[in-house]
């Protein structure tokens, strides 16, 4: 028996419905969020991957 890869539509419609939340959680937090939050966030990420930015 073979396999086709084919996802039943309830799985996808669940991914593509978790994505759209995830993503516009991030909008709608970015979007509200202070300046200095999001610099700080953008710095502390860029540190922990390893990258300088000073």
């Amino acid at each position: 028996m073979t396999h086709s890869g084919v996802m039943p539509a309830t799985t996808r419609i669940a991914g593509g419905l978790l994505a759209l939340a995830l993503g516009a959680f991030f909008i709608w937090g970015a979007g509200f969020a202070h300046a200095a939050a999001l610099h700080d966030t953008a710095h502390d990420v860029r540190h922990a991957f390893g990258f300088p930015c000073h």
